[in-house]
């Protein structure tokens, strides 16, 4: 079956058995570092010293195979501070450990997870912004959304939100040390792209620093779009208040798959069982956003590689409005959907339910005509490849390392898909595959997202011809879910889904109550964003608008 992933060669990994982890063989490994152990619904976790963190998670990275720190996730108890590393595998997601690091209520600080995972760089220096938690041996601890000058954190038990916060202006400095200048030590220039310019994709500041007409020295300036996503989320109770939100991470196109990763968290947490056929509604649904969001980012990026307005990114808007019409007549809304419901989907398919399908129909038989234009019109065009082919080169090794996911990893060869890999819906009973490259460059990850747009149409036509013959005495759209959901007290858990632009996490914490204790959102963009320095280092300006928009970044999710 094309859903067949090669097996890897996990028999020199220890705790790897054939029935999937061995916790104990783990614990054995890591020996006198574990002090106690827990059960969290996605995995078991092992908590550690906080000045232990290198030690413990390089030996689960080089000896038992966790190459992948999906999240860090960071959250205040009444008598203590936590930090949870999140570890998965690119070869096998569904082996999952959590790593859990308590430190002391008057001195919150653990050993940084930087030296082992580059991802959990930003990981952290958010838990730091935002709870509180100070990272000992971290690269660069300092705050990501908020400013420097703010004062408190905003997750934290103690945080007076009624206090003034005066940000002052500060001359920008350039931030090329002197142990990155060139060795014959040549003038540089400090150049601010952003955070008000169309190539940026939103509100993202990139403070680049150029030895000629090379850049030096990059870092992403994050921040200028925090809309307190999370801490929304706390306030709201999982049955009615929290499904509206996550249409507005990825605000353009992704609502129905940011919906489904809420609601596959919950559903796991309050141990709901999705009736069968909303299961294939919501998977036909989901690809119908997820090529909605390639058009988008398909469109833009020519844009940003050479100017093409009339038309390149007037075909892509096209062919979106078309799916977007699609999404409109089956939830009412053509971005904000809120159309998943936990258990289910809010409504069946729209009457006449055969208009519906020949309307998805035609979409879908015009594409492969569609998709030779745009081959025709973007990868074949000359000037395209020589701004994309070789450009922004990102190795399978580095996207591993920060964490990239989607596409991004993908483009660089990294046979990693959460459909596939760690199944849900309905996608392990359908026939399709999983889209790779091995350029690692601007044009491989183009080239993905057009293949995948291949493969969606595949899905959602087989989603078709289920639903079509699907009994209507069957049609079962919602699980029988309580009116209001009391998940047990302590209760966690880790899921993710594969979003347009890749892993799309949440952790969920209970307390017992009908709100989450904790709700933290892993953005695919957030991890994604961190390799934009890798990919432009040496490279020309022009170089890194195009690295920048291979990433198909939404700003509202890399902030939340």
């Amino acid at each position: 079956m094309s859903l067949e992933k090669p097996t890897p060669d996990t028999a020199a990994e220890v705790g790897v058995t054939e029935d999937g982890l061995d916790y104990d063989a783990l614990a054995d490994l890591l020996g006198g570092h574990v002090l106690d152990r827990e059960e969290h619904v996605n995995a078991e976790g092992f908590v550690i010293r906080p000045d232990e963190v290198q030690a413990v998670l390089s030996t689960l990275k080089n000896e038992a195979g966790f190459d992948h720190c999906a999240c860090v996730t960071a959250q205040e108890y009444d008598d203590r501070y936590e930090s949870i590393y999140h570890l998965r595998k690119f070869d096998d997601p569904t082996q999952e450990l959590s790593v859990i690091v308590p430190s002391p209520k008057d001195d919150p600080h653990n050993e940084s997870a930087a030296r082992v995972y580059s991802t959990a760089d930003w990981h952290e220096r958010e838990a730091y912004d935002l709870v509180g938690i100070n990272y000992d041996d971290h690269p660069d601890l300092r705050r990501i959304l908020l400013p420097e000058t703010w004062q408190g954190h905003p997750l934290s038990q103690d945080f007076n939100q009624d206090q003034p916060q005066i940000v002052t202006l500060r001359e920008n400095a350039n931030p090329l040390e002197a142990d990155h200048r060139s060795e014959d030590d040549s003038d540089t220039m400090f150049v601010n792209i952003g955070p008000h310019h169309p190539a940026t994709h939103g509100v993202l500041h990139v403070k680049t620093v150029l030895d000629g007409e090379q850049i030096a020295d990059l870092e992403p300036d994050i921040g200028y779009l925090h809309r307190c996503e999370e801490q929304m989320c706390q306030q709201g109770t999982y049955r009615h208040q929290i499904m509206p939100y996550p249409d507005r991470w990825d605000y353009v196109s992704a609502g129905i798959l940011n919906e489904w990763a809420y609601a596959r968290a919950a559903e796991d947490l309050a141990d709901i069982e999705v009736p069968e056929y909303a299961q294939v509604i919501r998977t036909m649904s989901a690809e119908l956003c997820r090529i909605a969001a390639h058009m988008l980012a398909l469109g833009t990026f020519a844009l940003d590689v050479f100017g093409d307005f009339t038309a390149i990114f007037q075909y892509a808007f096209r062919d979106r409005e078309v799916v977007q019409n699609i999404l409109e007549d089956l939830t009412g809304q053509r971005l904000m959907f809120n159309y998943l419901r936990l258990g289910g989907v809010a409504w069946d398919l729209p009457e006449p339910r055969e208009e519906f399908f020949e309307k998805t129909r035609d979409f879908l038989d015009d594409l492969p005509h569609k998709l030779e234009e745009y081959h025709d019109l973007i990868t074949g065009n000359e000037i395209f490849q020589m701004r994309c082919v070789d450009t922004g080169v990102l190795s399978p090794e580095e996207a591993k390392q920060y964490g990239a996911t989607g596409p991004v990893a993908r483009g660089s060869g990294v046979d990693y898909d959460l459909r596939r890999d760690d199944p849900y819906g309905y996608y392990d009973e359908l026939d399709w595959n999983v889209v790779t490259e091995e350029g690692g460059d601007n044009f491989s990850r183009v080239l993905v997202r057009m293949r995948e747009v291949e493969e969606s149409a595949r899905i959602i036509e087989q989603c078709i011809d289920l639903l079509e013959q699907w009994p209507e005495d069957e049609r079962e759209i919602q699980a029988n879910v309580p009116r209001t959901l009391r998940p047990d007290p302590d209760t966690e858990i880790y899921r993710a889904v594969e979003g347009a632009k890749g892993e799309l996490g949440i952790y969920i914490r209970s307390d017992g109550t009908d709100k989450p204790a904790r709700f933290k959102i892993r953005s695919p963009c957030f991890s994604n964003l961190q390799t934009l320095p890798e990919m432009s280092q040496g490279e020309y300006v022009p170089d890194m608008v195009a690295s920048l928009g291979s990433l198909d970044i939404v700003l509202g999710e890399v902030d939340r």
